[in-house]
């Protein structure tokens, strides 16, 4: 029992990324035929069957494999997912289906052999991205992000007639489209975190196709510095949320953040200590938003000096002085956070005291 058969592929990023001497992110196998027929044949652990789409997860070596069946698609909407017209097709008319040349190449998990129906390896030489189609971004304009995407990761450009093609389609966008595609290929785009993607994001006219009537933001310093300087936990949506958002289903994390962006915006921040409890008490990734698009010089004050300033004392403290909880516990904090803002060196045991000596 073994993943090695003259019908079975290494397809996608893994063999690009094996020419181009980098270590893959994904491994992904495409089974020139069922698939799921070749697992059960070859008497494989199956975890999981979608016969819809003619893949199969099985459990390899200690880990869970996706192996999909060689197949063709269609769109019958433009902008929206596909539907599989034919499972069980020749390996070329499945790659044909691909995003770029550079992804449309497979390696046979027998012998070693790299197919190649279309240059992909001239395209990989020059670092240029070419689409397999006419109508690929018409079908999918999540692949203009995506494209952004590799761009970034290894230096490649459009060539001339793909460059044109992404024009035409800048230029006439179909708002009808599946957002969660467009969502997805954003997330993965601005998780690498970088200006110089946002300015071609920008540019290009990418940021088109997160809706219609887009502003573009005046951006006042480099969201790359304060991302390295405090690491968010959610990257991309600091570039995406300069954007309008409102035609993605957001998680609630993530509405929050674009909620309280919307709120600091509003809020008049008169004083240094009106802007620490201001800023404490948001989502860091709507801190960084705000100084992007509004006072970059306070964003980037709070989280380089500010934000470390917090109490050494926390509610046991509190507890053990006899203190019910309560809103007492609020007043409290509050009292001996401004404490600390105005004399960050307090200990522990300074903290203490000035509560035992305000409140007790």
């Amino acid at each position: 029992m073994n993943l090695k058969d003259e019908n079975l592929y290494y397809v996608g990023g893994v063999v690009r990324d094996e020419i181009l001497g980098l270590p893959s992110l994904d491994i992904d196998f495409c089974y020139e035929g069922n698939a799921i027929e070749f697992a059960k044949n070859s008497g494989l652990n199956i975890v999981k069957e979608n016969p819809d789409f003619g893949t199969v997860r099985v459990l390899y070596e200690g880990q869970e494999i996706d192996i999909a069946s060689t197949r063709t698609e269609t769109y019958p909407q433009a902008g929206h997912l596909p539907v599989v017209d034919k499972i069980g097709c020749p390996l070329k008319d499945d790659l044909k289906r691909r995003d770029f040349t550079v992804n449309a190449m497979a390696k046979n998990t027998l012998t070693g052999e790299i197919v190649d129906y279309f240059n992909s390896k001239d395209d990989l030489k020059s670092k240029k991205l070419r689409v397999l189609h006419q109508n690929s971004f018409i079908d999918d304009p999540s692949r203009i992000i995506r494209a952004l995407k590799f761009s970034a990761r290894f230096g490649f450009g459009l060539d001339d007639c793909t460059k044109t093609l992404q024009e035409e389609c800048l230029g006439n966008i179909n708002y009808d489209m599946s957002y969660h595609r467009i969502k997805k290929e954003i997330k993965e785009t601005f998780n690498l975190n970088s200006d110089k993607l946002l300015r071609e994001f920008i540019r290009s006219g990418i940021y088109k196709l997160l809706g219609k009537n887009q502003d573009i933001p005046e951006i006042k310093g480099s969201a790359e510095n304060l991302i390295n300087l405090v690491k968010p936990c959610i990257c991309w949506i600091v570039y995406a949320g300069l954007f309008d958002l409102s035609n993605f289903d957001l998680t609630k994390e993530e509405s929050d953040i674009i909620e309280w962006v919307k709120k600091l915006k509003r809020a008049n921040i008169s004083s240094e200590w009106n802007l620490y409890r201001l800023f404490s008490e948001s989502p860091i990734e709507s801190v960084i938003i705000y100084g992007l698009v509004r006072e970059y010089d306070l964003a980037y004050h709070y989280l380089k000096s500010l934000r470390s300033i917090k109490p050494l004392v926390n509610g046991n403290d509190l507890i053990n002085l006899g203190i019910e909880q309560g809103k007492l516990f609020k007043e409290i904090f509050e009292f001996i956070t401004e404490e600390k803002f105005k004399n960050p060196k307090l200990s522990k045991e300074e903290e203490l005291a000035l509560i035992k000596n305000k409140y007790l």
